[in-house]
């Protein structure tokens, strides 16, 4: 659980976006959408290998 401390006469907008940031650096909500279903191990790889080829290709068209 996040606890934001709130200072005196801090604004609440303020508060709202400490806590935006720090629940997006925890990474909760990247583990809430990988846990929503099960991936074999094997397509985990797959789609590792799909990104890293997307990358070097992307690498690749830059340097031409």
């Amino acid at each position: 659980m996040l606890i934001i401390p709130i200072k005196d006469g801090e604004n609440i907008d303020r508060a709202l976006k400490r806590y935006k940031r720090k629940f997006q650096r925890t990474g909760n909500k990247n583990a809430l959408r990988e846990n929503r279903y099960f991936a074999k191990p094997s397509e985990k790889n797959r789609v590792k290998m799909q990104k890293a080829a997307y990358i070097q290709n992307l690498r690749d068209q830059e340097e031409v």
